[in-house]
């Protein structure tokens, strides 16, 4: 099947989702936002935009600006990646299948006729009204679960608990103002321990752990935001991989594509 599908949102869970959909043989497409403030930075296609090229899982992502690079990347089975906030890109391509990754807890202008099929991730669409099916992104027995009416559970600001621990696991910048990181993505920590400074207002880690994410350095970041993911596990191999959660997700999106074009009216056609 060559089907074109437009992921907005280049993050971990977009990732994800784009990275399964481009080994099952469709057409990728993501857009990003200028400066993306993605922390599971490894395994984001996001990347690619400060990069030019980046690789996750063995498929490598490519920073476009043109319709004939587009092509290309598709012709050598890469993923194009280009900046388009907006995502003024549907006006140009004919997609079959918009998704919206952006993960904003809130629909920001995806419309169920941007494709014949629309999919939202997360919570901030309703299936049936703005989108065709919403895909539930809370981590728990409905994790990637298809929606076929109605929304995605409400975002209560809780991360999904991880060996028991919840909030200690996100790591929030404390003031407004640039990011200096004092270790990486894949650095074993203790409690305690020094991440980095906003503004020179240390950071410390709440938790033993390996970190799994980490915003770049140098970025402009606000009071509040994540920009930091300690992984209490101590796995480092997870900070290089697409997690669990993605791939639910990703599979939540797959059985919406598959339901839709797989069908025998469709297929005998």
């Amino acid at each position: 099947m060559k089907l074109k599908v437009c992921i907005r949102g280049g993050g971990d869970i977009a990732s994800g989702i784009g990275w399964r959909l481009h080994r099952c043989g469709f057409k990728v497409l993501i857009t990003e936002i200028e400066n993306p403030l993605c922390v599971r930075r490894k395994v984001s296609f996001s990347e690619a935009v400060y990069e030019g090229k980046c690789v996750v899982e063995g498929v490598e992502g490519v920073l476009v600006d043109s319709m004939e690079e587009i092509e290309g990347c598709w012709r050598e089975e890469k993923v194009p990646v280009i900046i388009d906030p907006e995502c003024n890109i549907k006006r140009e391509i004919a997609f079959d299948v918009l998704v919206d990754a952006i993960m904003a807890k809130r629909n920001l202008g995806t419309n169920i006729t941007d494709a014949p099929l629309v999919i939202g991730i997360g919570p901030g669409f309703e299936a049936g009204i703005d989108t065709h099916f919403v895909i539930e992104t809370k981590r728990g027995h409905y994790l990637g679960r298809c929606i076929e009416k109605g929304g995605a559970e409400p975002d209560t600001g809780i991360p999904g608990p991880v060996m028991g621990y919840t909030t200690e696991r996100v790591v929030r910048a404390p003031v407004d103002g640039v990011w200096k990181a004092s270790k990486s993505i894949g650095d074993v920590v203790k409690r305690g321990e020094l991440v980095g400074n906003v503004q020179g207002v240390e950071v410390h880690a709440e938790i033993d752990g390996v970190i799994r994410g980490l915003i770049r350095n140098g970025i402009e970041v606000k009071n509040c935001l994540k920009i930091g993911d300690i992984d209490p596990r101590g796995i480092r191999d997870y900070c290089f991989t697409i997690s669990d959660k993605a791939l639910a997700v990703s599979g939540g999106v797959l059985e919406a594509i598959l339901r839709t074009y797989l069908k025998p009216s469709f297929c005998a056609k």
